[in-house]
């Protein structure tokens, strides 16, 4: 339990920690998480609350237990996301087979510069990618360059990629133990 005093020097602290002040600060972590658009909740779609429906009256068959309905909803949001993640890492390498490069710099924030640093610092260097270089011609090594220009931003959806794998695979637990469970 905490103490009177230590409840004070938390709620101090609290006070302090608010987030940024400027107008530019407050506009650039506004953005922080709407750079490709994955977190987004688009359940608001109809399109989308369609399909997710759909979907989740396949994966719960004939069953009426809302529960049950809920979890296969669950599910299938999940798989939709799945999908989504997927459609835009072959846009990804599409567009670097296509152009040979991607727009913008490779990393976008902070973390991403730091997480090449480490990986120099920790003895593995880096081949430099030359964007004006000509890409192969050949269609499998056009495709290898292409994902090898393409891996940092890859490597970036992977963690919405996982998330979304994580919560499918809960809901279909959820679902197995609720059928074979009752």
């Amino acid at each position: 339990m905490a103490t009177d005093r230590q409840i004070a020097a938390n709620r101090r602290n609290a006070s302090l920690s608010t987030g940024p002040r400027s107008r530019s600060g407050r506009k650039r972590a506004g953005g922080n998480a709407t750079v490709h658009g994955l977190t987004a909740n688009l359940l608001s779609n109809a399109a989308l609350a369609e399909q997710v429906e759909k979907l989740a009256r396949e994966i719960a068959g004939s069953a009426d237990n809302a529960i049950l309905l809920q979890y296969a909803r669950d599910a299938a949001y999940a798989e939709i996301d799945l999908a989504r993640v997927r459609r835009i890492k072959v846009a990804l390498i599409e567009r670097a087979s296509a152009v040979g490069t991607l727009d913008g710099p490779l990393f976008a924030d902070v973390r991403g510069v730091k997480k090449i640093l480490d990986v120099i610092m920790g003895g593995e260097l880096l081949r430099r990618i030359d964007f004006l270089a000509t890409m192969p011609s050949g269609g499998i090594e056009r495709i290898a360059e292409a994902v090898r220009r393409a891996l940092p931003e890859l490597a970036k959806l992977d963690r919405y990629e996982l998330r979304a794998a994580a919560r499918r695979d809960k809901a279909i637990r959820q679902i197995v133990m609720k059928t074979h469970g009752s």
